[in-house]
């Protein structure tokens, strides 16, 4: 499996997750309310999965080799795909940092929580499509079959030294039983 395919996949888990996310952010604008442990869940997902695993091997691993193979860092699609993934963590920041009060149904705590859920949901989602259709077919276009073997074999580095053994897993299941 190319090391492209191995993102799309968590990309696809990811989306499961997106969805989630919206529904809940769609709940607190109807009812005003905000769970914070279904909230918290979703952010330990985000933070964990989706940044500190996924991301982590796009910027430590991905982008170091199109860089290698001559894609510049700071323009293009990967300087766009490096600054949306830090607004994403500040968006996850937001929602973390109102969390508290949107618990104690502070409105504008609450409104921070939806607003930044749903801000969140929205980049991802066509942070995910640009790079599926232009970052990842560059990428193939620059890489080796040796590339995309190496670099499907330090994406397992990263994961085991992010989230550790196993965790993958428990997240791709977790997501899944969200959707279902």
């Amino acid at each position: 499996m190319k090391a492209t395919d191995i993102l799309k996949h968590e990309h696809q888990i990811i989306l499961l997750v997106l969805e989630g996310a919206e529904r809940e952010a769609q709940r607190i604008q109807e009812t005003g309310v905000v769970q914070a442990g279904k909230v918290e869940e979703l952010l330990d997902f985000f933070q964990s999965f989706a940044d500190r695993c996924h991301h982590h091997k796009e910027e430590k691993v991905l982008f170091v080799r199109m860089q290698e193979r001559g894609m510049p860092a700071d323009r293009g699609p990967v300087a766009a795909m490096l600054l949306e993934h830090d607004q994403g963590r500040g968006l996850l920041s937001a929602v973390a940092e109102a969390l508290p009060e949107a618990a104690k149904g502070k409105a504008e705590a609450v409104a921070s929580v939806r607003d930044n859920l749903r801000a969140y949901v929205a980049l991802l989602r066509a942070h995910i499509a640009k790079e599926d259709t232009v970052l990842f077919p560059a990428a193939d276009q620059l890489f080796t079959a040796e590339d995309q073997e190496t670099l499907a074999e330090a994406f397992d580095r990263v994961e085991a030294e992010e989230i550790g053994d196993g965790v993958h897993e428990k997240y791709h299941q977790w997501a899944h039983d969200l959707a279902g």
